[in-house]
């Protein structure tokens, strides 16, 4: 399905990409996680009392919907904190859903609230007064915590369950979910494929329990759209699928292949050394997000209503030499870090 007329273009890290005409070429995927602690509500009651802050750094793109009052689910992680606050610096009421607090600063206009997606009357005082829901919040993609499958299963696909029955409860017009490209990848190449032409991967092949439950938590998300609300109207539901993400700060992907560097892991090739995959950057995937929450506006015919899309760069990388320079510069650090410390060790020894 294909989002006509919405371009997203002009991104200052050279990432343009056009959702007429987006491609996947392989799999990739992110996720902002939760533990399974449950901590209090805390500014739940009004969410909207702030203003936002013209000091907030984050490019929103093209967002003209100044009233919006947006939950994001997720937001104490990398990537729902910087959606967050793109979308305070750009004039809309944000809630910060998670049960964790963000490492960064909290700017104003931006209220967080920790507490569980599992937690059904946390999400629902969360989402009171809300119009827009991004869902973001997901477990289990990697590392120990594919492992608990029970917490995996809760969290992506009761958790989303939770958030479309909030967002009917609440009369809440918008849901834009993040999902994953793993929702069509089962390990088989995929070269130039779109959202017309790439199935579901099926749901009983899917080796991890991750992207199993994401998948059934996007369908989940797609079945809802056109939906009636408690209060008259209709939800509208949008989903977004992006590969891995990077960006300033990011704390999974390169800081965790950087110290495998650093190990020696990543001193050999494995698999096939000319395949290539996407990524995206932190800020084309939150102008991305915006985009389809505008595009799920009776201004723009909710042309994004009940449609799924692939979200990148728009370009394709061989991993090894994407990697190049990160290899080279720790690589070069690694050589001078031991030059100084047998120096030193020397002219102790005299």
């Amino acid at each position: 399905m294909k989002l006509a007329g919405i371009v997203c273009i002009g991104e200052h890290y050279g990432a343009i990409f056009n959702m007429e005409k987006e491609l996947l070429c392989a799999s990739g995927h992110r996720r902002h996680y939760f533990t399974d602690i449950k901590l209090p509500v805390s500014e739940a009651a009004n969410p909207w009392h702030q203003t936002s802050s013209s000091g907030v750094k984050g490019n929103a793109g093209a967002l003209k919907d100044k009233t919006m009052r947006a939950v994001v689910t997720g937001g104490g992680g990398y990537f729902g904190y910087k959606l967050g606050c793109a979308l305070a610096s750009s004039g809309a009421s944000v809630v910060l859903y998670d049960i964790n607090k963000p490492i960064w600063e909290i700017p104003n206009g931006v209220v967080c609230i920790q507490a569980d997606v599992r937690d059904y009357d946390a999400i629902l005082a969360a989402c009171e007064g809300a119009d827009t829901v991004f869902h973001v919040a997901s477990y289990g993609m990697s590392g120990r915590e594919q492992l608990h499958r029970e917490e995996i299963e809760t969290v992506n696909i009761n958790g989303t369950r939770f958030i479309i029955d909030a967002c009917k409860q609440r009369n809440i017009t918008r849901l834009i979910y993040t999902s994953t490209v793993n929702v069509v990848f089962g390990g088989l190449p995929i070269e130039d494929g779109d959202e017309e032409t790439v199935p579901y991967f099926p749901i009983e092949k899917h080796v991890d329990h991750y992207s199993r439950t994401k998948s059934i938590a996007e369908q989940m998300v797609l079945a809802a759209n056109g939906t009636p609300l408690a209060g008259g109207g209709v939800l509208y539901t949008s989903v977004l699928r992006p590969p891995g993400i990077y960006g300033p700060e990011e704390q999974r992907h390169l800081p965790r292949l950087a110290k495998n560097i650093e190990r020696g892991i990543l001193s050999f090739k494995f698999g096939d050394p000319s395949a290539k995959m996407n990524w995206i950057h932190v800020e084309n995937l939150v102008q991305a997000q915006i985009l389809a929450a505008e595009a799920l506006t009776p201004e723009k015919n909710y042309i994004a209503s009940g449609q799924v899309y692939f979200i990148h760069d728009g370009e394709k990388f061989n991993l090894f030499e994407w990697l190049a320079p990160l290899v080279r510069t720790l690589y070069a650090f690694s050589q001078i870090y031991c030059i100084f410390y047998y120096l030193q060790l020397w002219l102790w020894c005299k």
